[in-house]
């Protein structure tokens, strides 16, 4: 285990007035010592992020957790002892304010599906990039909930075929929703697709009426609560 120092971001007004904000307190959780090591030094290096502590054993996390409360709990899915979700039930109820995150490797429907369930606000695949690791845990913060594109992709591949009525989203609307994951505009979707902007924002319209959400993070509890991913 080892834990951070305090650290504070420090901001000017109109007035030239100073005032700090403080970084994102973060608890990583993970048995691979190296995986650690490689998200603590690239969480560290940006100012914005404090990594006050990083355990491999969930226990260890949740004695830390019992009288520390950070702000975000990123924490691997396979860990000795008990699973990452495990992990995340206990701490919510130490916490029930906590930003939960899940790193994993693991994409398969049936734990995304509990995760969702549980209330995880991140589900993040360990092959992304440092720069959308960073980016997302800050949009979890605001109080986003963040999904990897492949996983959200991976989701919403069968949705055509479990939902064969007036409401099913078309093979075409699945492309462009995949696209939308990616945070493309419309322009970008329609040079991709070959197709006009109109006709984008007309895909788009579909999907959420079809669907009766107005974002991707609903559509995706929709499918689930509608039985509509396997």
């Amino acid at each position: 285990m080892s834990v951070g120092r305090n650290k504070y971001l420090t901001y000017f007004t109109d007035d030239t007035q100073l005032y700090t904000m403080p970084a994102i307190r973060i608890v990583l959780v993970d048995d691979h010592q190296l995986i650690l090591d490689g998200i603590r030094k690239s969480l560290d290096h940006d100012p914005s992020f404090e990594v006050v502590a990083s355990f491999s054993h969930p226990e260890k996390a949740l004695n830390f957790l019992s009288d520390q409360e950070p702000d975000v709990l990123l924490t691997d899915y396979s860990l000795p002892g008990m699973n990452g979700l495990e992990l995340i039930r206990k701490a919510k109820i130490l916490y029930p304010n906590i930003k939960a995150v899940l790193l994993s490797m693991h994409d398969e429907p049936s734990i995304v599906r509990e995760a969702i369930k549980l209330g995880v606000n991140g589900y993040l695949l360990k092959n992304i990039q440092q720069s959308e690791l960073r980016e997302a845990i800050r949009k979890i913060y605001s109080g986003l909930i963040y999904v990897s594109a492949e996983i959200t992709t991976q989701l919403l591949h069968h949705v055509n075929g479990h939902h064969q009525n007036e409401s099913a989203l078309t093979t075409r609307e699945l492309e462009v929703l995949r696209l939308i994951t990616k945070e493309n505009s419309n322009k970008q979707i329609a040079e991709q697709m070959h197709i006009s902007e109109r006709t984008v924002e007309t895909h788009r319209k579909n999907i959420f009426r079809k669907t009766g959400t107005t974002s991707l993070v609903g559509l995706v509890k929709y499918a689930y609560s509608n039985n509509l991913i396997s």
